[in-house]
C-alpha cells in the first residue's frame, strides 16, 4: 500500500472523525481545502443535515484582493454571520485531517472574530 499524503490525511481524519460529533445545538464546522479553493460547513451529525455553509467561491470573497490566506478569514467571518442568522453560537472544529495552520487556523480565526465560539 502506498502510504502518501493524502493516505495519511484519511487516516488522521478517520481518528478525529471518531471523536467529534455535532448537533443541531452545537453543530461540526467541517473545513475542506484544495488547491485553490476553502469550503466550510456546519453539520448536524445526527441528522446528516448541512445547517449552514460558506467558500471562496462567493463572487464577493472570490473577487476580492488578497492572498488565500486572507480569503480564508473572510470565509470564516460569512460563515460565522450565517450560524448568527441561524441561532448558532458554539460549535465544534474539525479540522478534517490538516494541519491547524495557514488557511485553517485563518478560516477559524476568522470564524471566532465573527462571533462563534469554539
Amino acid at each position: 500500500m502506498i502510504r502518501n499524503k493524502t493516505f495519511k490525511r484519511k487516516k488522521i481524519k478517520a481518528r478525529v472523525r471518531g471523536k467529534v460529533s455535532g448537533t443541531a445545538t452545537c453543530p461540526r464546522l467541517s473545513v475542506f481545502r484544495s488547491n485553490k479553493q476553502i469550503y466550510a460547513q456546519l453539520i448536524d451529525d445526527t441528522t446528516g443535515r448541512t445547517l449552514a455553509s460558506a467558500s471562496s467561491r462567493i463572487d464577493a470573497i472570490e473577487k476580492s484582493e488578497g492572498t488565500k490566506t486572507d480569503k480564508s478569514f473572510k470565509v470564516g467571518q460569512e460563515l460565522a454571520a450565517k450560524a448568527l442568522a441561524s441561532g448558532i453560537t458554539t460549535v465544534i472544529f474539525d479540522r478534517n485531517g490538516y494541519l491547524y495552520h495557514g488557511r485553517v487556523k485563518q478560516l477559524a480565526d476568522g470564524a471566532r472574530e465573527g462571533g462563534l465560539i469554539f
